[in-house]
């Protein structure tokens, strides 16, 4: 292939090279739109992105380069046989603060720690939907719920029919697999993984967990297993790992624990006996009359210790500690598999991100579970481990999302993202080399009704506020989190801080209107 007179001859590669180089230069100029664009309805298009379309925006932005129709699907950047491991790491309901690089008193996570401290850590990281099936499938696409038609927990037999970020691995070399929980669209089961060793529910049982295992895109019928469930499928995990390979390998490990209702491991059973647990500022609210909540937030069953329920919420006490033991054991998980990588001296050719589906109140308002806007359900925990891309001991605070993992695992993969992705790659903000990031972002809660009864709503949280909107009853909250981060005090309301509504309102409904909405 030869470039416009007078230049020197451009090799598939070359124009691989400079086609990404081209796409991610723009990236940051999406923004405002999400990568989407809220004119185009998804089901009036196909969802996926062709090479020829990816080259041609990117041919426009450039002005003049020569591309072929030979080029393959998807923009590739690293040389063939030199591509990254990759690990995804999904904790279940780990909140951003419970961890010990983060400065938890109590909690001890040594092995999570060290993917932060050898790597990036981001101080200020959210889901989009806390709930489980949604947040998964959002990460898996790296779409809003919105955009996916996955809005909640219900229909999770039904497959989804978007292309996820593995499919996209596996099209370009990537040996792929998910172990663990996966409680998304069909369990994930008609994807055509290397390996599959899963569950499609909220929770197994934690000592005699049952498992359906595949290879080949095959998945056979569910047995039950004997011993801790999440110490099951990291045995099969690293099993998997060690078998002789050609190809480069993504791994999908997600961990059910510390899911309700909590079910300690048996080395695990007298951990925090005799420890103090404190009690959060706003847990006798409800004594006080729930000051500024409104009536939707109140009437969530959601509570901790005056409702029966299958989460075994009887006590704050009881709740924290045995959440507490829950990531321990989780720790102690990824101490054995990171041991495997070194042993393999694989560790530094392995790309690692650790993240949550959610986070989990622990006695905020009397609360527990998620599904609400507030701080300690929508803040997860955000790090990456990748010594040949990222400095040791980087600290970012900017706002990142959990739709942004995909285009971050593609990116270190020398995959460009689809078209429809709505996150960004954290890698250019990770180097310092993002000149602009996002200022504030959308929430969409959609489960009701339903457990806990959560009421609809959705919101936007800035770098300094928050306005949530439960839209089926016309009831708001709104809270200065630079001043309030406990968010004890709305605002909603209140003249004085007329324009701060007006501005956030505005603000969030144009955030709205630029998600597109799938038509199931």
């Amino acid at each position: 292939m030869h470039g416009p007179d007078g230049a020197a001859p451009m090799t598939f590669e070359s124009v691989n090279l400079l086609v990404f180089a081209l796409w991610r230069t723009g990236a940051a100029d999406q923004e405002k739109g999400f990568g989407m664009e809220s004119k185009n309805d998804p089901s009036d298009r196909p969802l996926d992105t062709t090479r020829r379309e990816f080259v041609q925006h990117s041919l426009a932005a450039a002005g003049s380069v020569w591309a072929s129709s030979a080029l393959p699907l998807h923009a590739e950047t690293a040389a063939p046989g030199q591509k990254p491991n990759l690990i995804f790491i999904y904790g279940e309901g780990h909140r951003w603060d419970c961890l010990s690089i983060a400065g938890h008193p109590i909690l001890k996570t040594p092995n999570h720690d060290r993917i932060g401290r050898e790597g990036v850590r981001f101080t200020n990281a959210f889901c989009t939907n806390a709930l489980c099936a949604p947040a998964r499938s959002s990460v898996l696409t790296g779409m809003y719920s919105k955009s996916t038609g996955a809005l909640d927990n219900k229909e999770i037999d039904k497959p989804l029919d978007v292309p996820y970020f593995t499919d996209m691995l596996q099209e370009v070399g990537y040996d792929i697999a998910l172990v663990g929980k996966a409680h998304c669209r069909a369990g994930a089961k008609d994807r055509k993984w290397d390996y599959y060793f899963g569950f499609n529910a909220p929770v197994t049982n934690y000592y005699r967990p049952v498992f359906a295992e595949g290879r080949k895109g095959v998945v056979g019928p569910e047995k039950t297993y004997q011993g801790y469930a999440d110490d099951v499928a990291l045995d099969k995990a690293l099993a998997w790992l060690a078998e002789p390979r050609e190809k480069p390998f993504c791994l999908l490990y997600w961990p059910q624990t510390p899911h309700a209702p909590f079910y300690r491991d048996r080395r695990h059973l007298d951990l925090y006996n005799g420890v103090a647990i404190p009690k959060p500022s706003t847990f006798d609210d409800d004594l006080k009359g729930w000051p500024g909540k409104p009536k939707a937030f109140i009437e969530a069953k959601n509570k901790i210790g005056t409702l029966e329920n299958p989460d075994a919420t009887r006590s704050l006490e009881e709740v924290v500690k045995d959440y507490y033991a829950g990531l321990v054991a989780v720790d102690d998980m990824l101490g054995r598999l990171f041991k495997h990588l070194e042993d393999k001296g694989i560790m530094d050719d392995t790309a690692i991100i650790h993240s949550s589906d959610h986070g989990y109140f622990l006695g905020e308002f009397r609360c527990f579970d998620k599904r609400l806007m507030h701080e300690p359900s929508i803040r997860i925990p955000m790090m990456v481990r990748y010594p040949k891309l990222i400095k040791p001991g980087t600290v970012k605070d900017q706002m990142v999302l959990d739709l942004d993992i995909a285009p971050t695992l593609l990116e270190i993969a020398g995959v460009a993202p689809r078209k429809e992705m709505q996150g960004k790659s954290l890698i250019p903000l990770a180097q310092n080399a993002a000149n602009m990031w996002r200022k504030e972002w959308f929430y969409d809660y959609y489960e009701y009704p339903g457990y806990e009864d959560v009421r609809p709503h959705h919101g936007i949280r800035t770098e300094t506020h928050k306005l949530m909107h439960y839209y089926t009853v016309d009831e708001w909250e709104m809270y200065d989190l630079s001043r309030d981060p406990e968010e004890a005090n709305n605002l909603y309301g209140k003249p004085e801080y007329a324009a701060t509504e007006k501005h956030l309102k505005a603000e969030l409904e144009r955030l709205a209107a630029q998600i597109p909405q799938r038509q199931s």
